[in-house]
């Protein structure tokens, strides 16, 4: 991971020769030439999940460290002592397991109880695309006509003080991925390096001194953008006093004087414009003019924007006899034929993407459901169930996922259930989508219910005519007057008697 960031680094952001990078690194320039043409930015392999075993009695050690702490010194038990308690317990795990665990609480403990002096501080001057600062926040507001608590990213270049805010409903890796690639698509660059608190999304673990166990997902988004991401101290907000101040100015800047929106798209058009007109608006402070004049002298330095980061976050699904995976209590349709098999799911802000060995199956739009007093929501696409009732066609009667088809089908489907065998008949319709244009197949539907002919036969054939561009309606032709019969033909059948075996004559029969 860290050989290849700083390859990227040296090639994209120093613009340093390809010979240099090869001298320097001793890889041959071939080597580093596929690194940079194919895009890697993190390798790939398989992390196995290894469970302790301590995990079954953590919350019984965390509960005993805490009663532990309200006693004297001298009366607290040692870490062996709880080691040959939980022993007693079950526990057949090692004393170093238990002494490890007892000294990453007690460092937590006094990490979130450290206070520094907080009287003198030193005023910070920041060049040109040299920095940015990002937080989360909490704010309200109306979206769809329902009050929500939103989790809010805060960007702001440190030079310019250009500033931008995003509303999500989660602060989760895919969010934090997102309201990066809009923030330096705002800022229309991206600046050296990221300030950043000891946010979960972005640290595993906080070491001593400035030391950080890096979330593997969040480097691969730094290596992608090339900056480098920066920590604070932990429980020193003032290290990033420009992002924590535009928190503050953004609740009477913008969440006060906020009208409704019918979803989460149209407000956050509306705080990236509304945070345009305030660069325009306010002073830099600093520096003579606003923020918009800087940030346009600022831009410059920026390092041109690349494509956006895929920032997704994989689960590994096993999907249900019914289907249907799981996810975010809610469920969501896969197609038949990866039933009771694992699967991948992808996680994007807004859609969910099921992979299955190496291809995507199918999209789904995500459903975030922020109320616990509600039932999970069941998704379904009907056309993944297709394969099913082809061999069952009984279930299309009252299947749950045919409810969602569109309205025609559904018409169609109520006239051909009424007649014996007409679900088979049903099936081989809607299996028609598999090979045609769905919005063909109903319009043929939609003809034959208009012209009063609902079977398959009648939709096969105005499905053929519509592909094949064959006119549906033939117009009324009516004769002139020299084509008319002077003697008009009768239907007379007695004619055909005279095809009889008469007079010996013997005909073919």
């Amino acid at each position: 991971m860290g050989f290849l960031r700083i390859i990227r680094k040296w090639a994209l952001r120093d613009k340093m020769p390809i010979r240099e990078i090869a001298r320097r690194t001793g890889v041959s320039r071939n080597t580093i030439k596929k690194y940079l043409r194919t895009g890697i930015v993190e390798p790939e392999f398989q992390i196995l999940d290894r469970p302790s075993k301590l995990d079954p009695y953590a919350e019984k050690l965390t509960g005993w460290l805490l009663s532990e702490q309200r006693k004297s010194r001298k009366e607290r038990r040692t870490a062996k002592q709880m080691h040959a308690d939980l022993v007693q317990l079950g526990f057949d795990g090692s004393y170093e397991r238990v002494a490890a665990f007892v000294r990453n609480w007690k460092g937590e403990r006094q990490r979130a109880q450290h206070t520094t002096d907080r009287g003198v501080f030193v005023p910070l001057v920041f060049q040109p695309g040299e920095a940015f600062q990002f937080d989360w926040s909490e704010d309200w507001a109306y979206v769809g006509g329902e009050r929500l608590k939103l989790q809010v990213a805060h960007i702001k270049l440190s030079h310019s003080r250009a500033f931008l805010v995003r509303a999500y409903l989660l602060q989760t890796h895919e969010m934090l991925f997102d309201a990066h690639w809009h923030g330096f698509r705002v800022f229309e660059g991206v600046p050296g390096r990221g300030v950043y608190d000891n946010m979960k999304t972005a640290v595993d673990r906080i070491g001593v001194g400035k030391k950080r166990d890096v979330n593997a997902r969040f480097l691969a988004m730094t290596s992608h953008y090339v900056f480098d991401p920066e920590f604070c101290n932990p429980a020193a907000g003032w290290e990033k006093g420009q992002v924590e101040k535009n928190v503050r100015d953004a609740r009477h800047r913008l969440w006060q004087l906020m009208p409704a929106f019918p979803d989460l798209n149209a407000l956050n058009e509306w705080l990236e414009e509304r945070c345009k007109l305030l660069w325009a608006e306010t002073p830099h402070g600093r520096l003579p003019g606003n923020i918009a004049d800087i940030w346009d002298a600022e831009k410059a330095a920026l390092m041109p924007l690349p494509t956006m980061f895929d920032g997704f976050v994989e689960q590994s699904k096993r999907v249900s006899p019914t289907c249907l995976i799981a996810f975010d209590r809610n469920r969501y349709s896969v197609p038949a034929s990866f039933a009771n098999r694992p699967v991948s799911l992808r996680i994007y802000p807004e859609r969910l993407v099921i992979v299955a060995e190496g291809h995507v199956v199918c999209t789904h739009e995500r459903i975030i459901e922020r109320s616990h007093r509600q039932p999970g929501r069941v998704i379904y696409d009907w056309h993944h169930y297709l394969a099913v009732v082809q061999r069952k066609p009984g279930a299309l009667r009252n299947g749950a996922p045919f409810v969602e088809m569109p309205e025609g089908f559904r018409k169609l489907q109520d006239h051909m259930l009424r007649r014996p065998g007409g679900d088979r008949e049903m099936i081989d319709v809607l299996s028609l989508v598999l090979h045609h244009d769905e919005q063909a197949v109903l319009c043929a539907v939609e003809m034959a219910l208009e012209a009063g002919v609902p079977t398959k036969t009648h939709v096969l054939n105005l499905l053929h005519r519509l592909v094949d561009g064959a006119p549906i309606d033939q117009p009324d032709v009516t004769p002139p007057a020299a084509l008319s019969l002077n003697k008009e033909p009768e239907a007379n059948v007695a004619r055909y008697d005279g095809l009889r075996t008469t007079g010996g004559t013997r005909h073919a029969s």
